[in-house]
């Protein structure tokens, strides 16, 4: 794979982000809801390019003192090549930069044990279950946060 580029998603980035949406999940988001995320002050949205070609994207967005990632993605293709690590790294450096200390939660479908895996790596934890919370194919959510800086490892 040639180099990969993460950085501020743009409106002209909206379609390929929504192919690789409509892609990687069974209910994707509509070009309306990333567009709704891009005008708002409180998300931070990257996109990782390669060949002039977005392959993956992270979408964050902060209420309060607790920022929750809404969605991540990357193109199966690149997947297993460090994408998704590199997203949440920038994702994580410019919220330490904005507002340190802040808490992260997500939801990640029980079944998908490469996605927890990056989680951990990254220093996120479960505390808790949503039962049936994902649909087609059905499946709980593990949900999961990160505070701040875990000790001794501040991430990847």
């Amino acid at each position: 794979m040639e180099e990969i580029i993460i950085r501020k998603m743009r409106p002209d980035d909206l379609e390929q982000v929504h192919d690789l949406e409509v892609v990687c999940h069974p209910t994707p988001w509509s070009v309306t809801s990333f567009r709704f995320e891009l005008e708002n002050r409180d998300a931070i949205l990257k996109v990782a390019v390669s060949e002039g070609r977005v392959i993956g994207y992270v979408c964050v967005r902060t209420i309060l003192d607790v920022t929750h990632l809404l969605n991540i993605a990357v193109l199966p293709g690149a997947r297993r090549e460090g994408v998704g690590g590199m997203l949440l790294r920038n994702v994580l450096d410019e919220l330490k930069r904005l507002k340190p200390g802040i808490c992260l939660t997500l939801e990640v479908r029980e079944a998908n044990a490469a996605a927890r895996r990056l989680y951990e790596k990254f220093g996120f934890r479960a505390t808790g279950r949503r039962k049936r919370y994902y649909q087609e194919p059905e499946d709980d959510a593990i949900l999961m946060e990160r505070r701040g800086d875990p000790p001794g490892r501040p991430y990847g």
